[in-house]
């Protein structure tokens, strides 16, 4: 276990050396900031929706007392949102989806020798392949998780006007009421962690690995799984501080 430590820090340490030429890695930010985010608009926003909508016709369920009001669910249900639902399941459906990626595309370009290549010709391969990837993953992921709270509280005033079990107008007022910033804080804190571990720790499960084709699928599931862990030990260790 502290060999590999000792290896991801290294490999951070190389990743985030002076760029030869700024240009060249300034595309490739670029490139991953449109796989990153774009391309996982689709899901994130599906996902929101059914998120949001599920948790306000639970909530509504449990509030059955005719002695809490019923705009109480419009803000039980933005809170839980903000600060669990969107930034956490929102980062493990992007550990199966990008972090798969990272490692896949990293450890294919392993196993080719296109990474021995890179380092022949002088190119710092982790500065390179792995760098761009942590920084899209680090800018992405928090606009995600904006987009993912809007949606989800979207998705929960679409729930009360199909499902009638809230009004809309209770529904807004809860939504509304007792609003406090330091959730929305919370979560862009917890969204710039996990865009972190994502890329860094699939990016790390790719470059070191050797083999073949088997392999690649090994060090991929590597990375989701290890992502999917130190996300969820993220999630509790910044709730604890910052709540």
């Amino acid at each position: 276990m502290f060999y590999s430590f000792g290896r991801y820090i290294l490999l951070l340490r190389l990743s985030f050396r002076r760029p030869e030429k700024f240009k060249v890695y300034w595309a490739e930010v670029m490139r991953e900031m449109v796989s990153v985010g774009i391309g996982s608009l689709g899901i994130i926003g599906i996902i929101s929706l059914f998120i949001g909508a599920a948790t306000t016709i639970q909530v509504a369920f449990q509030l059955s007392s005719p002695l809490v009001p019923r705009s109480i669910a419009g803000s039980i249900s933005r809170d839980s949102n903000i600060l669990e639902f969107s930034p956490t399941i929102s980062s493990l459906v992007l550990a199966g989806r990008v972090g798969s990626s990272i490692a896949s595309q990293i450890g294919t370009m392993r196993v080719t020798e296109q990474i021995d290549a890179l380092e022949i010709m002088g190119v710092n391969a982790p500065g390179y392949l792995i760098a761009p990837k942590i920084i899209a993953g680090m800018t992405m992921v928090p606009l995600l998780v904006i987009m993912s709270i809007a949606l989800s509280i979207t998705g929960g005033y679409i729930a009360c006007i199909v499902s009638g079990d809230v009004s809309p107008a209770d529904y807004i007022t809860g939504v509304n009421n007792g609003f406090d910033g330091l959730t929305v804080r919370v979560a862009m804190v917890k969204a710039v962690a996990f865009g972190f571990i994502i890329a860094s720790i699939c990016a790390y499960q790719g470059f070191y690995t050797s083999g073949g084709a088997l392999e690649v699928g090994q060090s991929a599931t590597k990375g989701v799984v290890y992502s999917c862990v130190m996300i969820l030990f993220a999630d509790l260790v910044i709730t604890r501080i910052m709540l």
